[in-house]
């Protein structure tokens, strides 16, 4: 009866106190390893004075514009590649839509120094042209997965509708369907507009000194001029940019999640004008493994031939000593630091994820504004400096028992942070998918809280869990923009270890590099088809929801 009336019972509140409380753990992860490290720094910069300074220089707007402008362009640019290889994932029966679907989503989940390498075989002068290129190319696949996902659940009657009263193909699909994907495209934008943003190694390698972004801009004022103040300014305005864009994505989200109540369409094969977006799909993806193979192409081409020098050589140091330790030591390293990285955000995103949605279905508008406030920040770490946490970490982890700072789990940390929002936006939409009459009848039947998960949740959740674990592997696994600066010398990880190689002169550091490159490319596509194979949930994807 208080149900009926609207009113939360004394035991309903005591359930959302106790999510309250198990929130609490996540979030605690967040504000010690997170927003400390964050707001230390730019107390420092800010006590450093110069902050209104640098927020009054016309460069550092000029700056922003570019920044901002940059990503906007590979942001439209991922957006009209990533539509053609969404209907086809959405829509089509064909041989090789399965393979489609597994590479469009390779170029997310390569390191960042990949693509650097990949488009400066193909741009050897780098430029404007190939670093908005670059950043579109990484994210073409959040674009035609997410927006695959709810084009798969709309009723395909209303646009056969509108072809019956005589609207062309084309119209059809700007009055009808096209507004019906606004939710899925906004929060598609959203995404990649605040990864382009804040993206690090790409501008670092084709931008070289003539292009800089707020991000580099940090790590150049940080490790190099140690301007704090700048350094804090440029965060500034870089998290504001970032807001804004969480802010879009959230609102986008929950206006997809309504919208993907409807029907589920079943894929057919094309029909005459179709063949087009078909063959614009497939031009997408070919493109996509343009950059690819000429990286591959680089990794066994050098001045006398072909040959596996660079192979061979990651058993050594390089030339001049070019690293403190080989190359197959720096891939076990990654190895090793990928591994912990994984299991640290696993444990935390689950957590937080199970919270997410207990929270989303208790009633009362408190338990789901905490929920809301709860997803936000568990998206932040996406959009913050990773040099700035980087950086936070060697002035603040020090006051912690055992001084992090030098501890082997300082990488893993930072790279964790970068990996549990995602593992959240692949977990949550099919915890979120768990009928709840199912846990309702377990918990009638007597079973606990505990065993309602393990015997119900985990079973229904776990092909996720395994690609939110294995998706979160080759992320951190290609970690450059806090591993950079947190590894040390004589423990790097692979992507560190080829941003050394390709800053020293000689010809056989460059072959080492492409050959590091090709190993971690290798992996990565290897990884990304097992879970698209194994790990895959019908009606979601691997990439989950963003």
């Amino acid at each position: 009866m208080a149900l009926a009336h609207g009113r939360v019972t004394p035991a309903q509140i005591a359930r959302t106190a106790g999510l309250a409380l198990l929130g609490l753990l996540p979030v605690a992860f967040l504000v010690v390893f997170f927003a400390w490290p964050v707001v230390a720094i730019l107390g420092r910069g800010f006590s450093a004075g110069g902050v209104d300074t640098v927020l009054a220089d016309a460069q550092t707007w000029q700056l922003a514009a570019f920044t901002l402008v940059s990503a906007a362009a590979s942001t439209v640019v991922a957006v009209v590649a990533g539509l053609p290889v969404a209907y086809v994932l959405a829509r089509v029966k064909l041989p090789g839509v399965g393979l489609a679907r597994t590479l469009v989503l390779v170029p997310f989940v390569l390191p960042t120094v990949v693509v650097g390498l990949a488009f400066r075989a193909l741009w050897p002068d780098g430029g404007v042209l190939p670093l908005v290129l670059a950043n579109a190319f990484f994210n073409v696949a959040v674009v035609a997965r997410t927006v695959a996902g709810l084009w798969s659940h709309l009723d395909p009657r209303a646009t056969e509708a509108a072809r019956a009263l005589g609207a062309s193909p084309w119209r059809a699909f700007r009055t009808v369907t096209l507004p019906a994907l606004g939710p899925a495209l906004a929060s598609a934008a959203a995404v990649v507009f605040l990864f382009c943003a804040t993206s690090f190694g790409v501008v670092l390698i084709l931008g070289g000194g003539r292009y800089r972004t707020l991000e580099t801009e940090i790590y150049l004022r940080t490790v190099d001029l140690l301007d704090l103040s700048g350094a804090a300014a440029l965060s500034l305005i870089q998290f504001a940019a970032v807001l804004a864009a969480l802010a879009l994505g959230a609102i986008a989200r929950r206006r997809r999640e309504n919208a993907v109540k409807l029907k589920q369409s079943t894929p057919r094969r094309p029909r005459k004008g179709e063949w087009w977006t078909v063959g614009a799909a497939a031009v997408v993806i070919a493109l996509l493994m343009t950059p690819i193979v000429a990286l591959l192409l680089e990794s066994v081409s050098t001045p006398g031939g072909w040959s596996f020098a660079g192979f061979r050589a990651l058993a050594s140091t390089g030339t001049d000593d070019a690293l403190q330790v080989s190359g197959w030591v720096a891939a076990k390293n990654s190895l090793a630091a990928a591994t912990d990285a994984t299991l640290l955000a696993m444990a935390v995103g689950v957590l937080a994820s199970v919270v997410l949605v207990a929270l989303r279905r208790a009633p009362g508008r408190l338990a789901r504004g905490m929920g809301e406030t709860m997803d936000a920040a568990l998206m932040l770490p996406l959009g913050v400096s990773a040099v700035t946490v980087g950086f936070g970490y060697l002035v603040t982890l020090d006051a912690l028992p055992g001084d992090l700072r030098t501890s082997p789990l300082l990488v893993p940390l930072a790279q964790a942070l970068v990996i549990i929002p995602l593992v959240v936006r692949m977990i949550l939409p099919v915890l979120r998918a768990v009928d709840v009459r199912l846990r309702q009848a377990a918990s009638t039947l007597g079973a606990s809280p505990a065993r309602v998960w393990r015997e119900i949740d985990l079973p229904l959740t776990a092909r996720s869990l395994v690609a939110a674990a294995g998706f979160g592997f080759v992320v951190a696994l290609g970690e450059f923009g806090a591993t950079s600066f947190l590894a040390r010398p004589d423990a790097p990880t692979l992507p560190v270890a080829v941003a050394t190689l390709i800053s020293r002169p000689g010809e056989l550091n460059n072959q080492m590099a492409y050959a590091a490159c090709a190993l971690l490319m290798i992996v990565t596509v290897a990884a990304v088809a097992l879970i698209d194979r194994f790990g895959s949930v019908r009606g979601h994807g691997s990439v989950g929801e963003f």
